[in-house]
């Protein structure tokens, strides 16, 4: 593998790596699967925020928003799924690992397939509320708007060369900024780091068939965040997500292709501070007050 990308030897993501311990917490029976956890700041706030990534990121592509938003006395956790090969299994594990942190309400920030588990958490939850808003960045509402779902069932035995290769398809755009390049080669640097059953578990869960039924999350405040440049979206699947969403707030961003909160931190992180503001002074607020 090439020398380590730009972001990754960056003092920013080199001091993240040296003051926000990555933890690991097993909450199934099988023993061997750990979510991969970063929680920052004051342990006293019991509503954070918490970013899920795409399936080709892990627990770390958030840290530009733990270190931003932590240092205003924002909670980010960063949470990272072991392998689950279904959407029923993924948020099944992400209510035990609620659970286990003793998180009753939380705020969920989720990217592309990340935005996709976050709805159907709240969906799946709609009965006794775990969610108490949403941040959907890049995302959709019905997985087929990819074209795998025919081919869904033999991801498990692929390659990971082959899984890698339609993952990085999704990368290539051509108008990118410095910023955007180092985004895309850290996100190149994750998904390398990937095995295949983690790979396999997650492109399943992204095409096999399902889609979210918005009339249950829709009263939720939700904030839809969208780049305007290229990315691994069309527009259909943007103007579809506003349509299940009419009283979405809007976060529009000029550019920063598909991972903004890495190539457009500033811009995310403050629109992150936008949404959560409506919470502040009350019981589901994701920072401590005294510091902001």
């Amino acid at each position: 593998m090439s020398s380590a990308s730009d972001l990754s030897r960056s003092h920013e993501y080199l001091s993240f790596r040296s003051s926000v311990p990555l933890r690991k917490i097993v909450v199934d029976v099988d023993g061997t699967k750990g979510w991969k956890v970063y929680d920052s700041n004051p342990k006293t706030v019991k509503c954070p925020l918490i970013c899920l990534a795409p399936a080709s990121g892990t627990a770390d592509v958030f840290f530009k928003q733990i270190l931003g938003l932590a240092a205003k006395g924002y909670r980010v956790i960063s949470a990272e799924a072991p392998v689950y090969w279904n959407v029923k299994e993924w948020c099944d594990g992400f209510r035990k690992l609620l659970d286990y942190m003793e998180l009753d309400k939380v705020h969920l920030f989720g990217a592309s397939l990340g935005g996709f588990l976050a709805q159907k958490f709240a969906e799946v939850n709609a009965h006794c509320p775990r969610v108490v808003s949403l941040v959907l960045c890049n995302t959709f509402t019905d997985t087929s708007v990819f074209s795998y779902t025919d081919s869904v069932a033999v991801f498990w035995i692929l390659p990971s060369l082959v899984l890698k290769k339609m993952v990085m398809g999704n990368f290539e755009t051509e108008k990118v900024d410095g910023e955007i390049i180092e985004a895309i080669d850290f996100m190149v640097e994750r998904l390398e780091s990937l095995t295949q059953p983690e790979l396999a578990s997650r492109l399943t869960m992204n095409c096999a068939s399902c889609y979210i039924q918005p009339q249950k999350i829709c009263h939720l405040p939700i904030t839809i965040m969208d780049v305007f440049d290229e990315y691994a979206l069309s527009n259909a699947v943007r103007e579809e997500m506003y349509k299940c969403y009419p009283n979405a707030k809007l976060a529009h961003l000029k550019s920063g292709g598909n991972f903004p909160y890495l190539s457009r931190s500033a811009e995310v992180n403050l629109h992150l501070q936008i949404h959560l503001r409506q919470f502040e002074g009350t019981e589901y607020a994701a920072t401590d007050r005294k510091r902001v």
